[in-house]
């Protein structure tokens, strides 16, 4: 299939075009920069991928790039943190949502991927999330209203009988990272601060190629309008400090603290990077979901699609190894990742 990618120079939308390239389809990608549409290629040893340069805001790009399109991942989205920047987040990913699919819908596209936010289910009064849930009655971020609001319009086009496939995602973590998006930001935060877990909450990742493969799985089934969340193992944030210190060899001390004052560091956070850029993911919305995460099950999408998840332990070692390639991390940070890599049996490296 020939398959438009919007977000393909990202994090998640660069796997997304690996993980097509690899299955055998053809994607074509909506870029604003095609700078790193090369660096993108380079960074994943893939040949030149066909483009379209423009914005998912401007309705004319969009249209020349799903030409020929059996289908689309709209991977796509300004993210914005800072409630100043919450009109611009969801004018923006609105826009760019409303363009991206409803266009793909006159134009007959019938395999549609959107990469939602598992954050927009986020009410820990109604226990594991599940994709049946209603959108959650509010977001801490602008990037999370802005989310919401898209929420509420591709389940408009589900609803009218449009093939959507929406996928949740929370935590996503991975190694070949164009910038460093949240869920790394969170990983390395982890391993170089004082480690002030909550003593309730968890972290439910999911591993970046797992994630991409996902999307390949739902564009080639059938065409239908569904929704699923895409979470990866549950851990405790104890049982996620005892798995790292056992990769690393390090023994990172630990002291566990009730949710509210994680709660509060993350309300601090968001008035000092109201002046500075921590570089952190210390806000008020990420201590709520670190705090108050009531789990999510993925089981039903990968026995239906026939996908699976790769251990948590091979995704935290290859992150941390590619942060410390990266130069995210010291070797001190890592420890014995540090030293150079056995072969790894079972799965192949990709």
């Amino acid at each position: 299939m020939r398959v438009l990618v919007t977000g393909g120079t990202g994090f998640v939308g660069s796997h997304t075009v690996a993980a097509l390239v690899a299955a055998g389809h053809e994607p074509h990608l909506l870029v604003r920069d095609p700078g790193k549409l090369e660096n993108l290629c380079s960074k994943h040893d893939l040949p030149r991928c066909e483009y379209t340069r423009g914005d998912m805001t401007d309705a004319h790009a969009v249209r020349r790039a799903l030409e020929g399109c059996d289908g689309v991942v709209h991977a796509a989205a300004l993210v914005a943190l800072e409630r100043a920047r919450a009109r611009q987040a969801i004018d923006t990913n609105l826009r760019g949502t409303e363009l991206v699919l409803g266009t793909a819908r006159q134009m007959g596209v019938e395999r549609i991927v959107y990469v939602s936010t598992a954050a927009v289910l986020f009410d820990p009064a109604r226990g594991p999330i599940r994709p049946t849930h209603p959108v959650a009655p509010s977001a801490g971020s602008a990037y999370g209203l802005s989310k919401s609001q898209c929420e509420l319009f591709v389940r408009g086009l589900q609803e009218a009988g449009v093939c959507v496939r929406t996928v949740y995602p929370l935590q996503v973590i991975g190694p070949r990272d164009p910038g460093l998006s949240e869920g790394n930001q969170g990983l390395k935060m982890l391993m170089e601060l004082p480690r002030l877990i909550p003593s309730a909450g968890g972290m439910q990742a999911i591993d970046v190629r797992d994630l991409a493969a996902i999307h390949v799985a739902l564009l080639e089934a059938d065409p239908a309008p569904e929704r699923h969340v895409t979470a990866g193992q549950y851990l405790t944030w104890a049982q996620v400090c005892t798995r790292l210190d056992g990769l690393t060899g390090n023994r990172t001390p630990r002291l566990s603290v009730d949710g509210r004052l994680v709660r509060w560091l993350g309300r601090l956070g968001d008035e000092v990077q109201r002046w500075v850029d921590l570089g952190v993911p210390l806000t008020a919305e990420a201590m709520e979901y670190a705090s108050r995460w009531p789990g999510a099950d993925s089981s039903q999408t990968l026995a239906e699609f026939g996908v699976s998840f790769r251990p948590l332990e091979e995704t935290f070692e290859d992150t941390l190894r590619w942060l410390h390639e990266a130069g995210h991390l010291s070797s001190k940070r890592i420890g014995r990742l540090a030293r150079p890599r056995r072969k790894r049996a079972g799965r192949e490296r990709d």
